[in-house]
């Protein structure tokens, strides 16, 4: 699966795909909040009227979204403390065209989980405790195939939101950009540049990162 630290631009890409999550929900009606104390990045309260959920954004540029088992294996890690995961994926890992967001209630997708946790073991794979578990958006299930099981997750489902991306780099169309003056479009990516706006995304010290490079 794909490793979403693995390059700067990944790093971004992920950071575009948890904003495009909180977007949808947005623009569905939901005021989004930080939950105090609670140290995953990932989980988020949604408040609209008297209504109020516990959510997940997962974020996945391959199409497969994961969870961890818990500890003492007896559940999942995050997964059983939210009301709706909200899956923000690609349309296309190898050529993506779109970010696309579904929110699926929690015991759905505990359901799925499990059931590929099980087909899993019983197909004889080894998956040590920690270690995520990977489920497929579009990818149909198979009772023949094992790693199939519980897929399917966005097959016959609407998105809350679908926004065109930037072919050649995942990035969001409509994300604001500073103007660039002729002779300047090939100007190459200074590192200083690079721990910039990375610092700004993730929202951390520009010092703090550390870039490098492998020819």
């Amino acid at each position: 699966m794909t490793n979403v630290f693995g390059t700067t631009e990944k790093v971004l890409n992920r950071r575009r795909l948890v904003d495009l999550g909180e977007e949808a929900l947005k623009k569905g009606g939901w005021r989004v909040e930080r939950i105090q104390g609670v140290g995953k990045s990932s989980v988020r309260r949604i408040v609209k009227g008297a209504e109020r959920h516990t959510v997940s954004i997962r974020t996945t540029q391959d199409t497969w979204i994961a969870f961890p088992r818990n500890e003492n294996d007896s559940g999942w890690v995050t997964l059983d403390d939210v009301d709706y995961v909200v899956a923000v994926t690609v349309d296309d890992k190898d050529a993506p065209k779109e970010g696309l967001v579904y929110m699926i209630e929690g015991d759905e997708m505990r359901e799925r989980f499990d059931r590929a946790y099980r087909a899993r073991l019983d197909a004889g794979h080894s998956i040590p405790v920690g270690r995520g578990v990977w489920v497929s958006m579009f990818l149909a299930e198979d009772p023949s195939a094992a790693s199939s099981v519980g897929g399917g997750i966005a097959l016959g489902r609407e998105p809350l939101l679908a926004m065109q991306l930037d072919a050649s780099s995942g990035e969001d169309k409509s994300e604001s950009s500073a103007p660039v003056s002729a002779g300047d479009e090939e100007a190459p990516l200074t590192i200083a540049d690079a721990k910039r706006r990375l610092a700004r995304s993730l929202g951390i010290d520009p010092q703090k990162i550390k870039i490098v490079i492998e020819a």
